[in-house]
């Protein structure tokens, strides 16, 4: 059941702001956008700023990457709003769908890089279960990944367990292909700010 105050509650220069999306985009507003929207204060610019430094900061992983792990981590969540967003936005940085569907039907067997794998093989683990021990991080750190992309991802994750259950209980609005296809063309040039 969709929350209805991502339909109302905006202040009057959001309102136009929307407006000019939709005009100029052809696509109306996606419910994240809203969401950060509503409530900026409390919710929106902090998770704006996380999210942006998370995904769009400094980091030994490309975007490409980080985006696909967003996806990933949406992917164990059963979000679908976030797993078609990021998806789209992942291929659209590794100019790749083909490695970005083979990750999401199956890690194993997907051509991405043993470091990788196993950082997202741990995202998902961490998704799921809701911790890790330090036998986890050892395979981690024995694939080559090195502590600070074990951070950098950890915060990916973070970010976007927190992303999939808002995008769930407000029961954002699926988008069309174009529509997610619009969000990532403007994900990769703007970020998440």
């Amino acid at each position: 059941m969709r929350l209805d105050i991502l339909n109302h509650g905006y202040r009057p220069g959001t309102k136009v702001l929307f407006a000019a999306v939709r005009l100029f985009s052809g696509q109306p507003m996606p419910d994240a956008a809203k969401l950060v929207f509503y409530r900026p204060d409390f919710y929106g610019a902090r998770a704006k700023e996380f999210t942006h430094r998370a995904i769009r900061g400094p980091s030994e992983w490309s975007v490409g990457d980080r985006e696909l792990m967003a996806a990933y981590v949406s992917k164990v969540n059963e979000s679908a709003f976030c797993v078609g967003a990021h998806t789209a936005t992942a291929t659209r940085a590794y100019q790749d769908e083909s490695l970005v569907t083979a990750v999401l039907a199956d890690l194993e067997t997907a051509p991405v890089s043993e470091p990788l794998r196993a950082t997202l093989r741990m995202l998902g683990e961490l998704t799921r279960e809701g911790d890790i021990g330090a036998e986890d991080m050892r395979r981690v750190l024995a694939a080559g990944v090195t502590p600070q992309q074990v951070k950098d991802a950890l915060a990916v994750c973070a970010a976007f367990n927190t992303t999939d259950r808002l995008a769930d209980v407000f029961g954002f609005e699926l988008l069309s292909p174009e529509g997610f296809a619009a969000g990532a063309k403007y994900l990769l040039k703007r970020g998440y700010r």
